[in-house]
């Protein structure tokens, strides 16, 4: 096996009779990356996968091991681009969300109290819909995939969900300010630490049912009982 594309190999007759054997075409720079990546994705998408070997993965990919080390220096780092995805991914579409909803906001206090629920919630399914769309992803959030691997992977999405609680403090203050609690700082972390406690709990529900129990399953209820 090599790390190269072998499916035009075969000799083909040239017009003036002879023998033409093409040349094997090597990926574009950053090509054999992204299909690394993509593989270990779809790898992590079998429910109760074990696992996952360099081994196996150079196997699926029809390469040696030695051509993945030529592109990742350890299988921590390929993790680790999978967890850049998922970053770039999810923190764009907040700060989408986040600009939207201060376009369709209203200066009354009234209006930005309903704009901080709405955008959290928002939040909370656009990263369910992320999880559906990518279950191989969702073991990576939830941390399956990464038992046995290196601890600076959980620590990284530990920041991740630590992150996106932020992102639903900053979303509620307002609405907790408007309520007339006499703790709107300590009301305000209890929500956002239940919002992102629960969908935390819905994405590992997801990953261990075997990718069967959809994360947005009654969602606007659920939503509406938290907020």
């Amino acid at each position: 096996m090599s790390d190269v594309d072998s499916s035009s190999a075969s000799s083909q007759p040239s017009a003036g009779g002879g023998v033409v054997t093409p040349v094997r075409k090597r990926p574009k720079p950053g090509e054999r990356r992204v299909q690394i990546l993509q593989a270990l994705a779809t790898m992590l998408e079998q429910p109760g996968s074990e696992r996952i070997t360099t081994a196996a993965l150079a196997a699926r990919l029809d390469v040696s091991e030695a051509a993945l080390y030529r592109h990742f220096a350890s299988k921590a780092q390929m993790f680790e681009g999978l967890i850049e995805f998922i970053e770039q991914s999810v923190f764009s579409l907040i700060n989408q969300i986040a600009e939207r909803e201060r376009t369709v906001g209203t200066p009354e206090s009234a209006g930005n109290a309903q704009t901080g629920s709405r955008q959290a919630a928002k939040v909370v399914a656009m990263v369910m819909q992320f999880a559906e769309k990518n279950p191989g992803m969702t073991r990576v959030m939830v941390g399956d995939a990464l038992v046995f691997e290196n601890d600076r992977l959980q620590q990284r999405m530990n920041q991740f969900f630590d992150k996106i609680e932020s992102t639903f403090k900053q979303n509620l203050r307002g609405s907790v300010d408007l309520s007339g609690s006499a703790t709107p700082s300590v009301d305000t972390q209890i929500q956002a630490s239940v919002l992102a406690a629960f969908l935390v709990g819905r994405l590992q529900r997801f990953a261990r049912s075997g990718f069967k129990r959809l994360p947005s399953e009654h969602l606007d209820a659920s939503l509406a009982l938290i907020l």
